[in-house]
């Protein structure tokens, strides 16, 4: 079976830190892959936010996970605090990737990397609506 291979950018635009609580510990006494996820989805909103949008409101639209892929690393533990670094990059028409690096703060060991899909999309209209222009401007270069 082919492995997923996710390239990371030289730079991301955001980092943020998050602490591994007890709930985020699978019976394998490591970090469960779901909680993963759903840490990435925190980290989403604070970059998000560092921007000054919300999930609801990037000039106007709002976002839509599309699909998303990742690759694990390494373990992640209790107590850990985990790095999350996170950009967007692969602009389309109507929307882009985010890509984000997961790793453990204090030592640098890299945790998971992957990216998320992202649709822009018209609430009310309720259809995919093209990129905000001054979104796309703070990653392209």
């Amino acid at each position: 079976m082919a492995r997923i291979q996710i390239e990371l950018p030289a730079r991301f635009a955001f980092s943020t830190a998050i602490t591994i609580y007890i709930n985020h510990i699978n019976y394998g006494h490591h970090l469960d892959n779901s909680a993963l996820l759903a840490l990435v989805s925190e980290a989403r909103v604070r970059f998000f936010k560092s921007l000054g949008y919300s999930e609801l409101d990037v000039e106007g639209l709002g976002i839509i996970v599309a699909d998303a892929a990742l690759q694990y690393r390494s373990e992640a533990f209790h107590g850990e605090v985990l790095a999350f670094e996170m950009t967007a990059s692969d602009f389309n028409k109507y929307g882009c990737d985010l890509v984000w690096r997961v790793s453990e703060q204090e030592s640098g060991r890299e945790v998971a990397r992957g990216k998320h899909g992202i649709v822009f999309f018209d609430y009310t209209a309720r259809k995919a609506a093209q990129v905000p222009a001054a979104f796309s401007r703070r990653f392209v270069e």
